[in-house]
């Protein structure tokens, strides 16, 4: 390649919120390095992008240069609900998704010379179709790098394992607290759908096909992880990869897709509120709280007498269950010192002065978003990824405390007061916030010119300039 040339990437993403926003995000990164970046994803990504306004072409010999989208069918019909049927969706889209997205990249590399393939897990079989063409590819992995170190050991054998049918026996990897087999991602557990595991299963056979691995986190949070994984299989935090409103600027200058109606009302309530007095509560796009969930929530907020601001998603269109409720009585009780929304601009709700806590389901996204925003955390799992992040914000973040919950993963009343007084009452409050303050840091650190991960890009772009054997 001469030095002229630009470099010129595909990054292949699932459309849904927590795999294209940090997609989107990375493109932004090499984009601001002179890479060109085309990011193709599904048409259900193209109809939210529509929705919200937001270009799907660039001209790629524009000093300003935008992000370039390509839309490939996923086979399902736009109404579909993913969500619902996600056994329905995953066949799809690794059958006759994978064909339309093999047809779509194989057009573009007639087109343009691209330099790497860079792949969301979920889209595993892109790292077959560039080694087909010839282009060497990447993984951007969505999950910390403990997810991926644990995944590597564990599918490849590397490590032993115990009996993973109980919950309490002791799990002990290199760079990792001891963990229990309950800690441990849900998708190696026996108790998960078997769609489910052959995701992983099926990505953990491509993973040896990839040039470099990629982690949406940062070096400094998970130091010790990032260096267990060098003598078996490298990977490189180029994060975080969150809104560029949280590493300070003015304006995202990222897109930023959201599944729902944002109520922008919330910040004017929060701007009445002291500094550090609201607890803020939110369980993503994905997870749905079951109705004693939804109590125990409500009585332990309303007996707080704390300010708190709760995101409770509606009931998903054709649904077979309502969504839970709030209790009776319970919005007219905590009036004034309450607010509850169907969604908000989560970036902006944790820079805000007045939040103290974020009470979350710890999925990666939300996790990265919380420690660059310098907010502790209420941890409240539930599957995949999320205790195993959970488990990491006592033992190695130090930002945050645990909900202890029970066999049926309902947390008591009286332990969700007991974690929001640990984290805003108690001495312990102090040490949180300070371990928060240091994390926040770091992460601005890291993207900074000459970071971490400044120069974990900065490394990836060389490489692709020496290599000179591209279609």
């Amino acid at each position: 390649m001469s030095t002229e040339e630009k470099v010129k990437v595909i990054i292949v993403s699932a459309a849904l919120q927590g795999h294209i926003n940090p997609s989107v995000r990375f493109a932004t990164r090499l984009i601001s390095k002179g890479v060109h970046v085309t990011i193709v994803t599904t048409e259900l990504a193209r109809d939210r992008l529509l929705k919200n306004n937001v270009s799907t072409t660039a001209n790629p010999n524009s000093q300003n240069q935008e992000i370039q989208f390509e839309f490939f069918s996923d086979g399902l019909s736009l109404d579909f609900d993913r969500d619902k049927d996600m056994k329905t969706f995953i066949s799809s889209l690794h059958t006759i998704g994978s064909k339309n997205l093999s047809s779509l990249i194989t057009n573009l590399t007639k087109c343009q010379n691209y330099s790497c393939l860079i792949v969301d897990p979920l889209l595993h079989s892109a790292i077959d179709i560039a080694a087909d063409l010839g282009i060497p590819s990447a993984l951007l992995w969505m999950q910390p790098c403990a997810l991926y170190s644990i995944s590597y050991r564990y599918f490849k054998n590397i490590d032993s394992f115990p009996n993973l049918e109980d919950p309490n026996e002791k799990v002990q990897l290199p760079g990792l607290p001891v963990l229990e087999v309950r800690h441990l991602p849900s998708y190696m557990l026996p108790s998960t759908p078997l769609h489910i595991r052959q995701v992983m299963v099926d990505t953990c056979q491509v993973w040896d096909k990839v040039k470099w691995v990629f982690a949406i986190s940062f070096y400094e949070l998970e130091e010790e992880i990032v260096d267990s994984m060098n003598s078996l299989s490298p990977i490189y935090p180029i994060g975080p990869l969150v809104s560029e409103f949280l590493l300070g600027e003015k304006e995202q200058k990222a897109v930023s897709m959201n599944m729902w109606n944002v109520d922008g009302s919330c910040l004017e309530w929060l701007d009445s509120k002291p500094s550090s007095s609201v607890i803020y509560i939110s369980f993503g796009s994905v997870i749905v709280l079951s109705q004693k969930q939804v109590d125990n929530i409500a009585t332990a907020l309303k007996n707080s007498n704390k300010a708190f601001l709760w995101v409770i998603k509606p009931a998903e269109k054709g649904s077979e269950n309502d969504a839970a409720k709030l209790p009776s009585g319970f919005l007219e009780e905590t009036k004034g010192r309450g607010l509850v929304v169907t969604w908000c601009q989560q970036e902006k709700v944790l820079m805000h002065p007045s939040v103290a806590c974020f009470v979350t389901h710890c999925g990666w996204n939300s996790m990265l978003e919380t420690v660059t925003a310098g907010v502790p955390v209420i941890a409240y799992p539930k599957w995949l990824d999320q205790p195993t992040n959970a488990k990491i914000i006592v033992q190695k973040f130090q930002n945050g405390v645990v909900l202890n919950s029970g066999e049926d993963g309902i947390a008591s009343v009286e332990e969700i007061e007991r974690c929001i007084k640990e984290v805003m009452e108690e001495p312990s409050a102090k040490e949180i916030k300070n371990r928060a303050i240091e994390l926040k840091a770091g992460a601005r650190k890291a993207l900074d010119e000459g970071g971490s991960s400044d120069k974990n890009i900065n490394h990836f772009i060389n490489d692709l300039k020496n290599v000179t054997n591209f279609n």
